[in-house]
């Protein structure tokens, strides 16, 4: 029973891109939080609304992309 190298290599470059995601995304909706805070009116409310929307947005992909990577990893050992 082998792995499939090039899958694998593909895998751990995505948990690279992972790590960065885990480490961003949480970091982005709390600032996006703390500018609707700041901001209660006009063009910057707006932009921090846009701002949350985006790091929300962004954490549900870092979700799915963690179970994709996940997935690939195990391809990679398990399939042959």
């Amino acid at each position: 029973m082998s792995s499939d190298l090039n899958i694998l290599g593909k895998a751990l470059k995505n948990i690279g891109i992972l790590v960065l995601l885990f480490i961003a995304s949480p970091i982005l909706l709390t600032i996006a939080f703390k500018a609707i805070k700041i901001y209660t009116e006009g063009i910057e409310y707006y932009l921090s609304r846009i701002f949350l929307m985006f790091a929300a947005s962004l954490i549900v992909f870092t979700i799915f992309f963690g179970i994709r990577t996940f997935s690939l990893i195990s391809k990679a050992i398990f399939d042959k």
